[in-house]
């Protein structure tokens, strides 16, 4: 290993690293010393470039070095050993998942990524019984959890809408899709954690032990430690899912019976919806995946609308109970106000729903447009704002610009945890909206990212009392505003679990300096 690194080091002086400041570049001993490490995995420097791209395709900061850790000691000796340097030097570390971040928050800029999804002496254990978990590397995919646990019958509560992302990565943020609004974000479902701080200690921590921690940790971009274990909570899990789409011709009626539905007891166990704008003959669509309720119906169907709202439901079963669900379907459907002409259904396997976007996602990559640039905008609305944001957003500001899809469904407040790092209204409910963009050139990056930017502007000044999730601020007032109240304790809990700023510098909230102060404005 040390002649590895001594070898890089030569090549690094010789032809520098593109996009790097010189402030970021570790010293020859600094570099030199990584190869001292003892480790059961091992440090690469041929795969600088694949460190320094992610989903978002917008930023690229490579790093000095990859661990491809072979054990959470490697993690730990390795962070540890940056904290050792002290406040004198710049060295980062970031720990990467699946690289699905936006812009850059899981890149360190000359410094060390981790590759988590290396981390396989963490071996992911299902416990059955009255309270069941499944316990997961912080760098295991989701889609290899819920296989795992379908072994066993079981599943945990809640997803994200893709399953392709890492434990570690989602928990990181927060973890939301359909089923959010019955038993939370995935932050809300986990009861331990096993966590590397920016100090180097590895510590287990629960809402009984180390809650501080535990807590800070989840939805807390990172900034406290790495997640390298999770403790996940499981349910029954069934094996099909009713899978219906509906569309709506005015936003009142879309959103009122989405929060409806959202505060019924007996109601669908997943729901979301989605804003269409200017996508003619979107039925027809559908039907390579669904089936229409009335076909001749279906067919006729027309309006001059240039802004339609789908609401997407599913409702969970087993074959046995394929009668009972029908009923219960129905009895939901006829509470609600969508076209009658646009009712599509489908029955799907469980595994089939959940990992939906997958096989999106392949049909996207051979057509060359997966990885594409994602200058995507996510949000979460007040629930009292809500109507005056979509009137501005749909009305007028996307009115002739849509480049990938939108959603925009609601939530319970009261199934999220207020103790973690997430920030959310002060409202019981509220809306998540995504602009999910693909931009395609300069000019198709540079339009979209004016329509965001018009999007928060506009947020900002009619007082909607928006936040991001999946934040993307670069200065410390911004940080301060997104946090509100909660600065200062989301500061003290940086200063006492990072406080050299060594992890997650992507997030741009905490600069490394020599004074290890927070970004300035």
């Amino acid at each position: 290993m040390k002649q590895l690194v001594l070898q890089y080091l030569k090549l690094f002086l010789l032809l520098g690293l593109s996009g790097v400041t010189t402030e970021h570049v570790p010293k020859y001993d600094v570099l030199a010393s990584l190869g001292t490490l003892p480790l059961d995995g091992h440090f690469s420097f041929h795969d600088l470039p694949a460190a320094a791209r992610d989903f978002g395709n917008l930023s690229s900061f490579p790093p000095v070095a990859v661990l491809h850790p072979g054990s959470v000691a490697d993690i730990a000796r390795t962070v540890r050993h940056v904290f050792l340097m002290g406040e004198h030097s710049t060295l980062t570390v970031a720990a990467r998942g699946h690289g699905h971040s936006l812009y850059g928050q899981s890149q360190a800029a000359g410094g060390i990524v981790i590759r988590m999804e290396s981390l396989q002496s963490v071996k992911m254990q299902v416990h059955p019984g009255a309270s069941p978990y499944v316990d997961a590397s912080g760098g295991e995919l989701w889609i290899n959890v819920l296989k795992k646990t379908l072994k066993y019958g079981l599943a945990p509560k809640s997803w994200t809408d893709y399953l392709h992302l890492t434990v570690g990565g989602t928990l990181s943020n927060a973890g939301v899709s359909g089923q959010t609004f019955r038993h939370g974000p995935q932050i809300s479902n986990v009861n331990e954690l096993e966590i590397v701080t920016g100090r180097g200690d590895i510590i287990t921590c629960s809402p009984e032990q180390n809650n501080d921690l535990f807590h800070a940790a989840l939805g807390g971009l990172g900034q406290f430690g790495i997640i390298t274990r999770a403790r996940i909570a499981l349910e029954p899990a069934p094996q099909m899912v009713r899978w219906i789409r509906v569309l709506y011709l005015d936003f009142v009626s879309f959103t009122e019976d989405q929060e409806m539905l959202i505060s019924a007891e007996k109601t669908f166990d997943y729901i979301e919806g989605f804003v269409s704008i200017n996508r003619t003959g979107i039925l027809n669509n559908w039907r390579s995946s669904f089936n229409p309720q009335d076909p001749e119906r279906a067919s006729q169907f027309e309006t001059d609308r240039k802004v339609l709202f789908c609401l997407e439901m599913t409702k969970n079963f087993n074959p046995e109970e394929a009668d009972i669900m029908e009923q219960e379907v129905h009895a939901l459907l006829s509470q609600l106000r969508y076209t009658p002409a646009s009712l599509f259904h489908t029955d799907v396997t469980y595994m089939e729903f959940l990992d939906r976007v997958h096989s999106s996602e392949i049909k996207l990559r051979a057509k060359g447009l997966w990885e594409v640039p994602h200058p995507w905008l996510n949000l979460i609305v007040p629930r009292s704002t809500v109507h005056t944001f979509a009137k501005q957003v749909f009305g007028k500001i996307l009115e002739d610009n849509n480049n990938g899809p939108i959603l925009l469904y609601p939530v319970n407040k009261s199934r999220w945890d207020n103790r973690t790092s997430v920030v959310i209204p002060n409202e019981e409910v509220f809306y998540l909206v995504g602009f999910l963009h693909s931009a395609i050139g300069p000019h198709s990056i540079k339009r979209t990212l004016n329509l965001n930017n018009q999007i928060i502007e506009f947020s900002n000044k009619a007082s909607i009392g928006v936040r991001q999730y999946l934040p993307n601020y670069t200065t410390e007032p911004e940080w301060k505003a997104h946090y509100g109240a909660r600065w200062d304790a989301f500061q003290q809990r940086k200063n006492t679990y990072d406080p050299l700023a060594i992890l997650a510098p992507g997030q741009r909230i905490f600069q490394k300096t020599p004074a290890s102060l927070p970004l300035s404005s």
